[in-house]
């Protein structure tokens, strides 16, 4: 049976890849790297996480041991980039003692899919949308991560109203389209792309990939 709204998820796919092409989402160059990024992009652009990345790398921090070796405040110093780095230094300690307790990357690869996550929303400062962007972006799980830009241009498709639990609209999009890490993967990237680009809070309208399936009156 076809999940509702399978259809004009899977058209609003393909008309979205079509005009942007692949995004080669998440850029990172190791699972850490991502994981590490998860937390950044909290709250920020991804220029600003970019430049918070290339500090570490720089100091040669980038991994879970030098990052917990650091006095909190030397770590906030080296990601100010990207904004709120007191807290977000707390955060990322916190994710590397999770990972150094589990047994590291490989132990947690070998966790299916319900129990990861379970674990990664009991590390401080890991949410929904930061869980499921290392899911699906470090480990490969088939989650669909959920994020403002998804809710804004799924309300506008007519496929969800916008302003249900994170969950919900999470199990909406897996059961549309189906327990597939490539789609997912590509998808959100597509979806961040289209809103930046025309679905913005005033969309751009003119000339939108998604014209014929929209339903938002401007």
């Amino acid at each position: 049976m076809t999940a509702p709204g399978a259809p004009r998820l899977r058209a609003a796919f393909d008309l979205l890849l079509d005009r942007y092409g692949p995004q080669g989402w998440w850029p990172g160059e190791t699972p850490f790297e991502v994981m590490v990024g998860a937390v950044l992009t909290q709250n920020t652009a991804w220029s600003n996480v970019e430049r918070a990345i290339a500090n570490l790398k720089r100091a040669g921090v980038l991994s879970c041991g030098a990052m917990l070796a650091l006095a909190p405040e030397a770590l906030a110093a080296l990601i100010r980039p990207a904004g709120y780095f007191n807290v977000k230094a707390v955060r990322l300690q916190a994710l590397c003692r999770f990972l150094v307790e589990a047994g590291g990357e490989a132990a947690l690869a070998a966790r299916d899919t319900p129990g990861l996550r379970t674990a990664l929303l009991a590390v401080h400062g890991v949410g929904p949308e930061t869980a499921d962007d290392i899911l699906l972006y470090a480990f490969g799980r088939p989650v669909f991560v959920v994020d403002a830009y998804t809710r804004r241009i799924g309300a506008r498709l007519g496929l969800v109203a916008g302003d249900e639990g994170y969950e919900i609209i999470r199990r909406t999009f897996e059961a549309a389209l189906g327990p597939d890490v490539a789609v997912f993967n590509e998808y959100h990237a597509l979806l961040v792309r289209h809103a930046k680009v025309h679905c913005r809070p005033r969309p751009r309208c003119e000339g939108c990939p998604l014209a014929t399936l929209c339903s938002f009156d401007p």
